[in-house]
C-alpha cells in the first residue's frame, strides 16, 4: 500500500506536464555536478545520511533516468534508478524547496516459456523471438562450464527457455532471470535448471556444475558493521532505505585483497565512496572496494590481479563514520549481496529431499519445453524495447 501511495504522489505531480524527458546519465557526471547543472544547493546532498550519500555514488553512466523541467528550464523533479529495485527522487515540496527521497521501482514481472527453432543463429533467433538479445548472453554464461558447443548447433535444432523479465514504463528493466534452458545439439538435449533453494544451475538429474565459488572475503575483519539491503521500508523513518554492499569494520591501514582474479578497471576517488577500487572479474561480475586509506603499490588501474593479491588499505575516506571496507558485488550491473557468493561450500549435486523436490520441478519444466517444441502455434512472448536513446516519452 505504501508503494502504491508513493507512486500515485509521483504520478500526480507529473500530471502537471504529460511529457517526461528520458535521458542517459552522462559519463563523468557526479551527483554534485548534476545539482550544479540545475542550480540546486549542495546542501541537499550534504544533509543526507551516510547510506543515501553512498547511493548517490551508485549512479552509473548511461543509466536511463527521467527528468521533468519547468518552462524556465529549472528542475521540477527527477527519478534516477540506482539499482533494479530502488531509485532516487528529487522534487520540490509545497514550499518550493528541493527534497531527496528514495523510492521503490514499481516494475512489472513477466514469466515466459518459449521454444525457438534455429534458423539463422542462436543470438539472432533469440532476438527475433523475444526481442531481448541479452538472453543469448545469459544462455551462453550458464552453459560456460563446458559440454555444449553452440557452434555445433544445426538449423532445425531447438532452444527452450523459461525466464522472468522486468518491465518499467513499457521498457525492459534490468537483466532477465533465466530459470531454465534446454539446448539441442544435433537433436540431443542439454539442460540447465536453476534450483530455487540455492540459486545454482543443475542438469535434469540434479548434477551440479559449480565446484566452488571463486570469491573470498578480501580482508581480516572485526565485525560486519552494516549488511546488504536492496530495498527496505524503515518503520521508524517511514521511508525506503538501501545499502548496496557489505561493510566490514577493521582498523585503518589493514590490508585489502582482491576477492577474485580480475582486472582493475577503476582506481581513484568515487564520490561518497572515497578512495575506491573496482575489479572486473569477467562473466558479468565486478567487485567494488570503497573508503580505502590508500592503494597498494603496483596495483594500479588497468593491471591484472590474482585472488588474494594486495590491492589497498582499510580507511575512512569519503562519507564514512569510521574505518571499514565497503564491499560491493555486481552481476551484470546489478548489485547483489556479497555474502551470498563469497566462501560458499562446494556444490557437487543434490541429494535427499532437496533432490526429490528439484527433480519434480525439473520434470515439469522439461514437459513444458517438449510441449512448446511440439506445438506449431508456439507461445509468443511479450516483447519490450531495451532502447536507451534520448527521447521524449509519455508516461500516461
Amino acid at each position: 500500500m505504501k508503494k502504491l501511495i508513493l507512486s500515485l504522489i509521483i504520478f500526480y505531480n507529473f500530471l502537471y506536464s504529460a511529457q517526461v524527458e528520458e535521458l542517459l546519465w552522462p559519463k563523468g557526471e557526479s551527483f554534485l555536478t548534476f545539482l550544479d547543472k540545475y542550480k540546486i544547493s549542495h546542501k541537499l546532498y550534504f544533509d543526507l545520511e551516510k547510506e543515501d550519500k553512498e547511493l548517490c555514488s551508485e549512479i552509473e553512466a548511461d543509466r536511463r533516468f527521467y527528468l521533468y523541467t519547468n518552462d524556465d528550464g529549472s528542475l521540477n523533479q527527477v527519478l534516477i534508478p540506482v539499482s533494479d529495485d530502488i531509485q532516487i527522487h528529487i522534487y520540490k515540496d509545497s514550499n518550493n524547496i528541493y527534497k531527496f527521497q528514495t523510492l521503490p521501482i514499481n516494475y512489472t514481472e513477466h514469466t515466459e516459456t518459449v521454444a525457438i527453432k534455429i534458423t539463422e543463429s542462436v543470438s539472432q533467433d533469440i532476438l527475433n523471438a523475444t526481442g531481448d538479445v541479452t538472453l543469448a548472453a545469459v544462455l551462453k554464461s550458464i552453459f560456460s562450464d563446458g559440454g555444449v558447443n553452440f557452434r555445433k548447433m544445426q538449423k532445425g535444432d531447438y532452444i527452450a527457455l523459461k525466464y522472468t523479465q522486468k518491465s518499467y514504463l513499457g521498457r525492459l528493466h534490468g537483466m532477465p532471470d533465466l530459470t531454465a534452458a534446454m539446448v539441442q545439439i544435433s537433436g540431443k538435449p542439454y539442460y540447465r535448471i536453476k534450483h530455487n533453494d540455492d540459486d545454482k544451475y543443475y542438469d535434469e538429474k540434479g548434477v551440479g556444475f559449480t565446484q566452488s565459488y571463486f570469491f573470498q572475503i578480501p580482508l581480516t575483519f572485526q565485525k560486519i558493521s552494516s549488511e546488504f539491503t536492496n530495498k527496505r521500508w524503515h518503520p521508524v523513518l517511514k521511508r525506503y532505505r538501501a545499502h548496496l554492499g557489505t561493510d566490514f569494520a577493521a582498523p585503518t591501514g589493514r590490508n585489502i585483497y582482491a576477492a577474485a582474479d580480475g582486472r582493475i578497471e577503476f582506481q581513484g576517488d568515487k564520490g561518497g565512496y572515497g578512495k575506491t577500487t573496482i575489479i572486473n572479474h569477467g562473466n558479468g561480475y565486478k567487485t567494488l572496494y570503497a573508503h580505502q586509506n590508500g592503494f597498494a603499490k603496483g596495483a594500479g588501474q588497468g593491471r591484472n590481479v590474482k585472488k588474494g593479491e594486495h590491492i589497498g588499505y582499510v580507511g575512512n575516506t569519503g562519507l564514512s563514520s569510521g574505518p571499514h571496507l565497503h564491499l560491493g558485488l555486481y552481476k551484470n550491473g546489478v548489485a547483489v549481496n556479497p555474502l551470498t557468493v563469497i566462501q560458499k561450500p562446494k556444490v557437487d549435486g543434490l541429494d535427499g529431499k532437496e533432490k526429490a523436490k528439484f527433480l519434480a520441478n525439473a520434470q515439469n519444466i522439461m514437459k513444458k519445453f517438449d510441449d512448446e517444441i511440439k506445438n506449431e502455434n508456439r507461445t509468443l512472448p511479450t516483447k519490450f524495447k531495451r532502447t536507451t536513446d534520448k527521447t521524449d516519452i509519455n508516461i500516461f
